[in-house]
């Protein structure tokens, strides 16, 4: 094992365990933090299978997010943005596109 000079590079996280993931050596890159998500909406979820919980049709996104995909019974349920866009104050519409199975 050879000696580097060069520290290890300094990383921010938001917390050191989201979901069971360990995301402390995750290093922040423009994707997670810009000028897109400087204004985090409400989004809705509408569609899909009637199991899918009430706590999983909320989200927050980011104002140009186009789609969100739910795991859900061994798959994932996709949801795309209503295009009529948002009125002032309501949350954003995603509705159910389909559903795709996870590979095992």
């Amino acid at each position: 094992m050879t000696a580097s000079s060069d520290p290890a590079p300094a990383v921010r996280t938001a917390t050191s365990f989201v979901n069971d993931d360990d995301r402390t050596t995750w290093p922040l890159t423009a994707h997670q933090i810009g000028a897109d998500a400087t204004g985090i909406v409400e989004a809705v979820l509408e569609g899909g299978p009637a199991t899918l919980p009430v706590e999983l049709r909320n989200h927050r996104v980011s104002p140009v997010e186009s789609k969100i995909k739910v795991r859900h019974y061994g798959g994932y349920e996709h949801f795309e943005r209503d295009p009529a866009g948002v009125v002032d104050g309501a949350p954003a519409v995603f509705r159910w596109t389909g559903r795709t199975r996870i590979a095992e």
